[in-house]
């Protein structure tokens, strides 16, 4: 039970933040800690006083859900994500990683997780909605979305002890597996990878085509474009959603979505092709045509350069990435 219990935990700090001396000290009596949520600051007149609340406001949850986790009987450790390198191991000798921030944060700290430890996302931030109706007519005042956060401060401690007690479990969601010229990248994609010209106003020109089991079951379609993009469940109320494509259950296994960005006349042919389903015994395989170009993973923060003649190739063929998702979606 809770009281017996030693985890080992990982808290990853959103980016730009830094862990302090007293981020990274075994917890100690927390009886010398007040335990309350953040106060929302006074949200200061113009843009830059809502950037400097925000600031505030992601701060006061680091420090809150730190003085939830001195009071538990666990092991902590908190880490910037910025200060993982992108070559690091995969995450391990923990039983649960907590990351503090937003969807960002999460889908970044899942790049250094090989799927065996759970993640729980707590969201610092969230968009208020009388905030984003009170500032509409000077700025876009949404916070954090929080998709795949199962967490938020008002709830952190009493999903933690849930955790703790076994009375929680983690959902599994597929990622993707990307190869390029045939070497398997190390990264893998919770919600999608993008592959286009690093330009956004030139041309991307590519083929691709689809396989199953090594042997292609699509035709050859040559594509002039603003990229392609492919995403998992979990991706398909992201970027995809917006470009026109469908939302799929989020715990739909092994299935990925793709659309081709923008596509020049793709002809009768093609036209069909532009926008579709890869079966989790599918895969997607494209041969870039530009001079250069990137394959950018979850957003622009992973990429991986690519050339003319390269060949990249996309599948549902990944380990899975364990995550407390929040209660909304499983219901």
């Amino acid at each position: 039970m809770r009281g017996k219990q030693r985890l080992n935990i990982w808290r990853l700090v959103k980016d730009g933040e830094k862990a302090t001396p007293a981020d990274v000290e075994v917890p100690g009596n927390a009886s010398n800690f007040p335990i309350g949520p953040p106060l929302q600051h006074h949200l200061p007149t113009g843009v830059f006083g809502y950037l400097e609340n925000r600031r505030k406001v992601h701060k006061d949850a680091i420090n809150f859900c730190q003085n939830v986790l001195r009071k538990k009987a666990v092991d902590w450790q908190a880490i910037c994500c910025n200060n993982i390198l992108r070559d690091s191991q995969p995450i391990h000798n923990v039983d649960l990683v907590v990351t503090i921030g937003g969807d960002g944060t999460l889908l970044q700290t899942s790049h250094f997780m090989d799927g065996s430890i759970p993640v729980l996302g707590v969201n610092s931030d969230p968009t208020q909605d009388q905030e984003v109706e009170e500032f509409s007519e000077e700025f876009d005042a949404t916070r954090s979305t929080g998709f795949l956060c199962g967490a938020t401060i008002e709830n952190f401690e009493q999903v933690l002890d849930d955790i703790l007690e076994d009375r929680k479990t983690p959902s599994k969601l597929s990622r993707m597996s990307i190869c390029l010229n045939s070497r398997l990248l190390p990264t893998y994609a919770l919600n999608d990878a993008l592959v286009a010209h690093t330009c956004p106003a030139t041309v991307s020109r590519f083929s691709f085509k689809i396989k199953r089991e090594g042997h292609p079951c699509s035709p050859l379609v040559h594509c002039r474009s603003s990229g392609l993009r492919v995403s998992t469940a979990a991706g398909s109320t992201a970027a995809m959603l917006s470009a026109g494509g469908f939302t799929m259950p989020i715990l739909s296994q092994d299935h990925l979505q793709y659309m081709v960005r923008e596509p020049i006349l793709p002809g009768a042919a093609y036209s069909s092709l532009m926008h579709g389903l890869l079966k989790p015994d599918q895969s997607m395989v494209a041969s870039w045509f530009s001079k250069e170009g990137a394959i950018y993973i979850d957003g622009s923060d992973v990429s991986y350069f690519i050339k003319h003649g390269d060949t990249i190739e996309m599948s549902s063929k990944a380990p899975g990435f364990k995550v407390f998702l929040p209660h909304h979606l499983l219901s």
